[in-house]
């Protein structure tokens, strides 16, 4: 049980006066190290100091929120839900926070003081707070703070339902995070290259994740803190107390060595499932071998659709159709069908970072002929040339590993390299998979990579084992050829055309789709898909590139970014805004009418098309931007579709996966408009229907193309985007999530991401480290997952679909067709 802190503790809002040193961009703060290191909160029984150091260090925690007043206080609000002040069975008082999440698609806490908070004196210091949740389901809860410039930094945990109190902390300064050669710029400013770096001290308490925004916040004026919960399938609640700031314990230097085993596992705890012996992965291995039968589920077709259920006509290949007021698969054969899969099962992304890069004159550049981007490119191992060219980069990356083997190694096979990186300390460098070397130790080798050929024929007997349909996203193309299960297949459209800016590019800029050089690069990506397909029926559909920026909705800037970008160019070399000027000189006919309309002062529809002020003035102009953001997204689809259908014209266009951060509605319409599925990638607890009510206005079938549940327990230092408290909390999201989607009329499919997880250190291309996967990095299967995959795929067409085969029953018992 984690200790009360009275009342009697400093409070923040009163602390202002005192004189200490005030650098501008001094965060650190420390307390009492007896108070505070081994992360409980204080003893109130210990005499309380009411003075800083000189140094900027307080000796005590100091307390934000202790809701022992005897009315909430003013500056705690929540929005979709309720709090009360509850007995905390502690003999102090706590706050209960009830959040609607059933008919909201968020909720949160939120605590603003009257005057931003200034701790700007104070250095090496965490907020920290006790939590527990006495419900019956997990909550996680985003902790967001704010500062007086409208920055934001974000970090996520999640609340057991078990009633047990924990303390949580969020690092808001690091050590000597001013020394650029300390280890701290590592801890804090993130140059490890980990989406979230493992704490730097130990302790019982639990910190948080790092997610997303300016990790360095302004902290002489922080405004608010907000504790939100997004996308969950139901009510939730939890107690909070004693919100406080704490010193930081002193920083063990060593966080960020010796991290991973020669088996790519976190070297430095121990958990259930933890490999330790070649002899005993073999031994797991053979276990599990022994009770894959790779036989379809009972009442399956061919193709893994619905055997037992009505026939409709067949086509010899994928197609969809609405039947009794469902959107509906039909597979090859003329069987429902409804896609459940997971993607990555390849070992593109399984690769890491290592710290070592070579000579660059031995390295071959891109070249902008290439067809796939350099994330889904495969191992590819340097030149035996480079090998004497190997040099350290990073001896904060190469000092992560207990082991890597020599060039020379029967496992040195396993290096990559990776010519270009989206984020993280490096913009190229070396990389080896621990997934990879881990299947030749599963399954030996006894001709060149054999341990693949044995892989595949594993990976598809676990998919028809645990009732799968089909393969996610981004399988590897040697699976195409297994005409076991069905598949799908990707393209990115890459290549020398021109693009635009939306505001956020998060992965890149998105495509200028009026510039024909797009056209031509979509067919070349279409005819590379085409070539591995080859034509095949148990290819489901393709996805033509991943997650585009096509907009955010937090602002008009954001929402229209890709409008006010292209307008801002000259049409000279911005097929776009070529367009976009023809379309407003149709509607408008003088520039005159334009102005008046927009309140601009544009000389002529020359000026207009040289470059104007974009920025918007008139609801007039909204309207305006969002025709144009239609007809950017027609365009865009509709120049994917006849390249592909002019090749592929058999097959299913699914779309460009959605994100759920990036789906305007004039994009959705313009997909709806030229796709034959829509897709969309949702990292949610499930479908929130508040959110998803313009499906039945579009009325296209649609398609979850990512999800995930990860959790910290099997030595991550990241759960992922979607936090379960444990691998059995992880089944039971599993279930809910597929449940709400297969039982929604408008949805086909259902897909999480991803096979295997996520290396501990990250994947090469971005750092991301999250423990999303089915499998382990030593491939053995997290048993949780697998139960609940089975479960929901073994009752999967009965539970979509049982309602049209009784009807189909009662039609021909009444003798119609």
């Amino acid at each position: 049980m984690v200790k009360k802190m009275k009342s009697t503790s400093m409070s923040l809002h009163t602390f202002a006066p005192l004189a200490v040193s005030r650098s501008s961009r001094s965060f650190v703060f420390a307390a009492l190290f007896s108070l505070t290191a081994c992360g409980g909160a204080s003893d109130p029984s210990v005499p309380k100091v009411q003075a800083a150091s000189t140094s900027g260090q307080l000796s005590e925690d100091l307390v934000l929120e202790d809701f022992d007043k005897t009315a909430i206080p003013a500056t705690v609000k929540v929005n979709n839900g309720a709090v009360s002040l509850v007995d905390s069975a502690r003999g102090d008082k706590a706050l209960l926070v009830k959040l609607d999440l059933k008919e909201n698609n968020s909720a949160a806490l939120v605590i603003a003081p009257e005057e931003p908070w200034d701790w700007s004196e104070f250095s090496g210091f965490n907020l920290a707070f006790d939590v527990a949740n006495k419900g019956t389901e997990s909550v996680q809860i985003d902790v967001t703070m704010t500062d007086k410039n409208g920055d934001s930094y974000t970090r996520g945990m999640v609340v057991p339902a078990d009633g047990v109190w924990r303390t949580y902390y969020a690092k808001l300064h690091g050590h000597d995070q001013q020394d650029p050669d300390s280890a701290a710029k590592n801890e804090f400013n993130f140059s490890s290259g980990l989406r979230s770096n493992p704490p730097t001290w130990q302790s019982d308490d639990v910190m948080l994740h790092s997610f997303w925004g300016k990790k360095l916040l302004d902290l002489s004026g922080i405004t608010k803190i907000s504790f939100g919960s997004d996308g969950s399938l139901s009510n939730r609640q939890y107690t909070i107390d004693n919100i406080r700031l704490r010193a930081n314990p002193e920083m063990d230097k060593n966080f960020l060595t010796g991290l991973l085993d020669k088996y790519g596992q976190n070297a430095k705890v121990d958990y259930e499932g933890k490999i330790h012996s070649d002899e005993e992965l073999r031994a797991v291995v053979a276990e599990e071998l022994a009770g894959l039968s790779g036989k379809l589920n009972e009442g399956r077709s061919k193709y893994s659709g619905w055997k037992d259920g009505p026939r409709f006509k067949s086509t010899g290949y994928f197609r969809t159709q609405k039947v009794n007021g469902k959107w509906a698969l039909i597979d090859p054969e003329g069987y429902l069908y409804f896609s459940t899969g997971i993607d990555i099962i390849r070992l593109s992304n399984s690769s890491t970072i290592t710290g070592y890069d070579y000579d660059q004159a031995l390295i071959p550049a891109r070249s902008d002929d290439e067809v796939i981007a350099e994330d889904d490119q495969p191992l590819n191992r340097v030149n035996e040339k480079a090998w004497a060219t190997r040099h350290l980069v990073s001896e904060t990356r190469a000092k992560m590993f207990t082991w890597l083997p020599d060039y020379n190694d029967p496992l040195g096979n396993h290096y990559g390299y990776r010519r270009e990186t989206q984020s993280g300390p490096l913009k190229h460098g070396e990389t080896f998979s621990f997934y990879s070397a881990n299947l030749e130790r599963r399954y030996g080798e006894s001709y060149p990579e054999s341990y693949l050929d044995t892989w595949r024929k594993v990976t598809v007997d676990r998919m028809l084992d645990w009732g799968f349909t089909s393969l996610g996203n981004w399988a590897d193309a040697s699976f195409y050829q297994e005409e076991r299960i069905p598949f799908v297949a990707f393209a990115d459209i890459i290549g020398d055309f021109g693009t635009l800016s939306s505001g956020f590019d998060f992965w890149h800029p998105v495509p200028d789709p009026f510039d024909p050089r797009f056209y031509q690069r979509a067919l070349v990506a279409a005819e590379s898909v085409n070539q591995q397909i080859n034509g095949s029926p148990w290819c489901m559909g393709v996805f033509f590139d991943n997650e585009q920026s096509f907009g955010r909705l937090e602002s008009d800037e954001l929402h229209y970014g890709i409008v006010i970008n292209a307008l801002s160019r000259d049409a000279a070399d911005t097929p776009a805004k070529s367009a976009f000027t023809e379309i407003l000189k149709k509607k408008y006919g003088s520039i005159e009418a334009l102005n008046k309309a927009w309140n601009k002062q544009v000389a002529s529809w020359e000026a207009f098309a040289a470059g104007m002020d974009s920025s918007i003035s008139t609801d007039a102009q909204l309207e305006d931007y969002a025709s144009l953001l239609f007809a950017y997204g027609d365009q865009y689809f509709g120049t994917i579709n006849r390249a592909m259908k002019s090749i592929m014209p058999n097959h299913l266009y699914l779309g460009s996966r959605l994100p759920s951060w990036g789906m305007p509605d004039e994009i959705v319409k313009a997909a709806a408009k030229n796709v034959d599925i829509i897709s969309y990638n949702l990292y949610e607890e499930g479908l929130v229907p508040s959110k998803w009510e313009f499906l039945a206005e579009i009325d296209k079938p649609s398609l979850i193309g990512e999800f995930s549940f990860g959790a910290d327990d099997q030595g991550h230092f990241h759960p992922g985007i979607v936090i379960s408290a444990d691998q059995k909390d992880r089944g039971r999201m599993f279930r809910n999530y597929m449940y709400s989607f297969i039982d929604n009329p408008y949805f086909v499919g259902v897909h999480m991401f991803q096979y295997m997880d996520s290396p501990i250190t990250g994947r090469a291309y971005d750092g991301e480290n999250y423990a999303n996967g089915f499998v382990s990095v030593t491939d053995v299967p997290y048993i949780e997952l697998v139960k609940a995959a089975k479960e929901v795929n073994g009752s999967l067409y009965k539970r979509r679909y049982g309602d049209v085969q009784l009807r189909a029953r009662s039609a021909s018992e009444r003798g119609s067709d």
